[in-house]
């Protein structure tokens, strides 16, 4: 299997012309902001559906995790060589990203509905999110309900909003993550 060694968080001049010979699976090692990276030039390339993604994570993953994924590289390696791709929900947020594992809000001051379900109103220490087999997921904590359904949207005062380990590059005072349309192809257990 051909390889190629790719920077954190690979954009549009690295993983396009990986892209352009339409590989049937793609494995990724690394982080899961460098997953989140890969899943969006799929998306916009329109190749979720052709194109199988294995993940072996380099580390803590809330992605593996999420998704039940081997968290031992030579685990999830062979997974990722002889495992059958499965589709999953994509989930997607309203700046134009994807969350493969987990989001997080630190000191926020808002509300936030999960579909119908309020699961904030006031001020929290925190706000977890994951994607996962069901959707968006959001953590029960300290004055936040858990709730799993196809999109979190959330309305605060300003924050930083940080995905898949990767900090948004500016305060924002909404945000929504949900579930996209089609699914993408994951090889997993």
């Amino acid at each position: 299997m051909p390889s190629v060694t790719l920077g954190a968080r690979p954009g549009r001049d690295e993983l396009d012309p990986v892209l352009a010979d339409a590989p049937s699976r793609v494995i990724v090692r690394g982080t899961d902001g460098d997953l989140a990276a890969v899943l969006v030039r799929l998306l916009r390339k329109e190749l979720l559906g052709a194109v199988e993604v294995a993940f072996v994570p380099s580390g803590r993953s809330p992605a593996a995790r999420a998704w039940g994924l081997p968290s031992r590289p030579a685990d999830a390696g062979r997974l990722a060589l002889a495992g059958r791709a499965t589709p999953v929900p994509l989930v997607r947020d309203d700046a134009g990203g994807v969350l493969a594992g987990r989001g997080e809000i630190r000191d926020l001051h808002g509300e936030a509905y999960c579909d119908a379900t309020r699961v904030l109103n006031g001020t929290v220490h925190r706000l977890r999110v994951e994607a996962g087999p069901d959707g968006v997921s959001v953590l029960g904590d300290r004055g936040v309900h858990a709730a799993t359904g196809r999109a979190l949207q959330i309305g605060f005062t300003g924050a930083r909003v940080t995905h898949d380990g990767v900090e948004h590059p500016r305060e924002v005072t909404r945000w929504a993550w949900y579930r996209h349309t089609e699914p993408w192809l994951l090889v997993r257990p």
